[in-house]
């Protein structure tokens, strides 16, 4: 279904040294509002991109349902972080219930159609372009407010340790 993509950093050894110097709920916490921050980045874009290929004779808003959401299962199984984009009610078929209506885009089960396309309609991505288009930005926020969040742990400590 859906593709993974994975990479691999490499220059960040003095993030790496500042890392081993903090406690793992510091680098948790940091690491979290970092990545948060990276994640919302990329909701952003899709919104813009969503917002390019929505229909403005729908009352249905694509941008309005996008959404940054935390892994908490993840996180507890691996104790690995993660963050979502995701469309909201966007896994719902024929068969689903609920009531979409509630969601403050409408009921935008159809993205996947304009992201993927169809065998009649071509597929116009604003999803997979917002991450492949913007991942180095995406990296650069981790980075900075990972470091500073960092900086912030070890001034702490240093000044509860006897500083």
């Amino acid at each position: 279904m859906a593709d993974t993509i994975q990479f691999n950093l490499i220059g960040l050894d003095a993030l790496d040294a500042k890392l081993k110097t903090v406690s793992e709920d510091i680098k948790y916490k940091g690491g979290r509002f970092a990545l948060r921050k990276a994640a919302n980045l990329i909701a952003n874009k899709a919104k813009a991109g969503a917002e390019r290929v929505d229909d403005p004779k729908t009352p249905a808003r694509i941008a309005d349902n996008i959404v940054t959401r935390f892994s908490r299962r993840r996180f507890n199984k691996t104790g690995d972080l993660m963050f979502r984009v995701g469309v909201m009610g966007g896994a719902g078929g024929k068969a689903a219930s609920g009531n979409y209506s509630n969601l403050p885009g409408g009921d935008t089960r159809h993205w996947r159609m304009l992201e993927f396309g169809t065998e009649r309609m071509r597929a116009q991505p604003f999803m997979r372009k917002a991450l492949a288009d913007n991942i180095s930005e995406a990296i650069g926020e981790f980075a900075t407010h990972y470091d500073k969040a960092l900086d912030r742990a070890i001034k702490r400590a240093a000044k509860q340790g006897g500083g």
